[in-house]
Parts: structure tokens; C-alpha cells; sequence
């Protein structure tokens, strides 16, 4: 069993209102994207990890990747103006079987522990499909969006509530036949888990944390620093 990696990281990051994608920004020097690949270089038991990014983009980063020692083990695709068709990209290079492996890992959490990554492959292995997820610990309100603001219409107890994050992963002919439904519907997930959701499939849970956060504002920067900093003691 071959286990693959996909990081779409096309986005343009416009939340952080700064002169180049977020996941270029450096974080302790180093790319936000560096730090995510590392993450899965360290992971034995992938086989490649792919990287979709815009054309425009390519060049800088197939250089960020020799120069900081990737190898082969990490190549890079043309993205799409959305998440799900930079995903779809890299699904169509991969060479895999319908019984392999794939993880989709958000660019920007560059803070993605091995031990979660172990833990996501394992709970793929077992149920299909998984992804991580943060239990919710905030009282949850279902709202109304009106002319005068928002009005509280629900409580949804936290014991239903998980906050997905990623490694989301998936056997790869359950993601490919997903995707595949998807687009011949024009139908636009706000992840991987929700367009296999929508083809019936059940998804696991893995736990996550707050340490996975993924950076879309000034602040979740200076967050993520912290978080390293206290890892590196």
C-alpha cells in the first residue's frame, strides 16, 4: 500500500492583506510551505508528496524544494483557481492504486505533528476515510442572517460538533469516484470530507489540536511562532 500526499497551496491568501500568498510568508525564516512538507518528509510511510500551486508559481517552487533537500519525494502540479480543482490536479498525476492512500493537507498548517499524520494514515486504513478534527468546546449557536443581524434560532450540543482541520485522507478510488461525481454535478465542497460526504461515504474522526491551526490572519502567524518556539524546547 502507497500512501500520497497532496498540499493544495494555490490560494492567494487575501485575509492577510499582504503583498504575496500566505503560505510564501516566512515563519521562524523558513516558508510556511516548507514547514508543511517537512512535516510529511519525516513520515516513513509516505511514498510522495505532491504540491499544487499556481503556474506563475511553479518555478519559485521547485527551487524552494531543492534548495532546501527534498529530493524526488516531493513534486509540483499545476493548481486550479479553487481548492477542489488543485486537488483534482494532483489526483490525476498520482501514481496510485484505487486501495492507496491520499492526504490533502492545508499549505498553511505548517505546525502538523508526525504522530497525527501516523494516526490519520491508520484510521484511513481502517474505515476509508478520515480526517482530524478538534472537538468543539465553545456553546455552539445555529443563527438566522436578517437585515438587523444575526438571531440565535438554535443550541447545537458540542458533543456533534467537531471543527475539521486536515491531514484529510481517503483511499484513493473512494476520493477519485467523489471527485469524479462532484465535478459532473458542478458541485463545489468547502473540503475533501464534504464532497465523499456527499457520495455517501462515511468519514472518520481523528483528534486533533490547537497547535494545527491554519494561519489566514495576521495573528495565527504570530500564534504559530509561539507554538514553534515552545516545540523546539
Amino acid at each position: 500500500m502507497q500512501v500520497f500526499a497532496i498540499l493544495p497551496a494555490a490560494g492567494l491568501g487575501t485575509r492577510m492583506a499582504g503583498p504575496q500568498p500566505k503560505q510564501f510568508l516566512a515563519l521562524d525564516g523558513v516558508p510556511i510551505l516548507i514547514h508543511s512538507l517537512r512535516a510529511f518528509a519525516a513520515v516513513e510511510r509516505i511514498t510522495a508528496t505532491y504540491v499544487a500551486v499556481r503556474k506563475t508559481e511553479m518555478e519559485r517552487v521547485q527551487a524552494q524544494i531543492a534548495e532546501y533537500g527534498f529530493g524526488p519525494r516531493v513534486q509540483v502540479v499545476e493548481g486550479g483557481d479553487k481548492r477542489q480543482e488543485s486537488v483534482a490536479h494532483a489526483l490525476a498525476v498520482l501514481p496510485a492504486g484505487p486501495d492507496d492512500i491520499v492526504l490533502v493537507h492545508d499549505a498553511v498548517r505548517p505546525l502538523i505533528d508526525t504522530a497525527t499524520i501516523e494516526r490519520t494514515i491508520d484510521a484511513v486504513a481502517e474505515h476509508g476515510a478520515a480526517i482530524v478534527g478538534l472537538p468543539a468546546v465553545d456553546t455552539i449557536k445555529q443563527v438566522e442572517r436578517t437585515a438587523h443581524g444575526a438571531l440565535i434560532t438554535a443550541t447545537i450540543p458540542r458533543e456533534f460538533i467537531v471543527l475539521a482541520q486536515t491531514p484529510q485522507g481517503f483511499r484513493y478510488g473512494l476520493l477519485e469516484s467523489a471527485f469524479a461525481e462532484a465535478a459532473a454535478d458542478g458541485f463545489v465542497g468547502t473540503d475533501e470530507a464534504s464532497v465523499a460526504e456527499r457520495a455517501g461515504h462515511a468519514v472518520a474522526v481523528v483528534p486533533g489540536s490547537q497547535v494545527n491551526l491554519k494561519i489566514t490572519q495576521p495573528g495565527d502567524l504570530e500564534l504559530a511562532e509561539f507554538y514553534l518556539h515552545q516545540r523546539a524546547r
